[in-house]
């Protein structure tokens, strides 16, 4: 428990740290971050009937960052099987606690039980050992993001599926939508790791063309992952049609501006502010005016050392 104990003082150590080099005062950073996350909280509640969706969504996607494969392979170098459970659910839980505890406000007890239920998952998926079982994708071999993505998310691909048939079973459109929204974060954490520059540099494309083929390479494998959901929904939910149309288009939206995203700090990793301003736009789509041509013009400006 010790090791555990000093394990997590850690990462906190490491968390203000992070909000010391962007000049956040850690302190007065932590302190501002629970009304702040409140506030947000009763903002998205008070203007979308979908917001325990978009909350579940979020919560994920802050738990995602910390499945990331090579991370949870040093902690297995380090930690015992046992161990290494034990952290993977508390990580999981103190991110997810906020959101669950504000989702029983709202007494939207199915949504709680939802995020509950993924975030176990998420934990014990990680605890798997290797084994020499390839995992088929329904991708070519060019989109190494799906392959890889893919078979390490597998599992909530399925998930996705399974409330899906639930949605229809059930008359619950929200759910249904829902889905397909799990699909695409999902696929959104695809691209939150810089490949290697040789593979960038191995294309011999110009930015423009480099970033065309990598976003719709990215939207029609989405597309392979979504279209049977659509295609439900459209069926058992037509009235809605204008609405699952709206979702599809947001949903490639919000995968553009991931890669963009990602390619306009290459070959860093995603900054905080960067990340922030993500989140926000989730809450805010309007922000995507404003982060897709600023992505695009800082991607192709990387990329020129790259790239001519």
């Amino acid at each position: 428990m010790n090791m555990i104990n000093n394990y997590l003082k850690l990462q906190f150590t490491i968390i203000k740290r992070k909000l010391t080099e962007f000049g956040i005062n850690p302190h007065l950073g932590l302190l501002l971050l629970l009304p702040i996350f409140i506030s947000l909280s009763y903002y998205l509640f008070s203007k979308t009937e979908f917001a325990q969706y978009i909350y579940i969504l979020l919560a994920l996607g802050f738990i995602n960052k910390l499945s990331e494969a090579n991370r949870n392979d040093f902690l297995k170098s380090i930690f015992s099987h046992k161990k290494f459970i034990a952290i993977r659910f508390i990580e999981n839980s103190i991110i997810a606690l906020p959101f669950v505890l504000f989702l029983l406000y709202e007494r939207t007890y199915y949504g709680a039980g939802i995020l509950v239920v993924l975030i176990s998952i998420m934990a014990i998926s990680n605890t798997k050992q290797s084994l020499n079982l390839v995992i088929p994708t329904p991708f070519f071999r060019n989109p190494f993001e799906f392959i890889i993505g893919f078979r390490t998310t597998y599992y909530i691909i399925f998930f996705a599926y399974f409330l899906s048939i639930m949605a229809i079973l059930y008359n619950n459109f929200n759910l249904g939508l829902f889905s397909i929204a799990l699909i695409t974060l999902s696929t959104l954490g695809y691209y939150s790791k810089p490949e290697n520059e040789f593979y960038v540099w191995s294309f011999h494309h110009k930015p423009s063309s480099f970033l065309y083929n990598k976003i719709k390479t990215a939207i029609i494998h989405l597309s392979i992952l979504i279209i049977p959901l659509i295609i439900a929904l459209y069926i058992y939910f037509t009235p809605q049609a204008l609405i699952i149309t709206a979702l599809i288009l947001i949903a490639y939206l919000y995968l553009t501006t991931i890669i963009l995203s990602k390619y306009s700090y290459y070959p860093n990793e995603f900054s905080l502010p960067q990340s922030i301003f993500i989140a926000f736009s989730v809450i805010f789509p309007p922000l995507l005016i404003i982060l897709i041509p600023y992505s695009y013009i800082q991607s192709i400006k990387r990329l020129n050392n790259y790239l001519k």
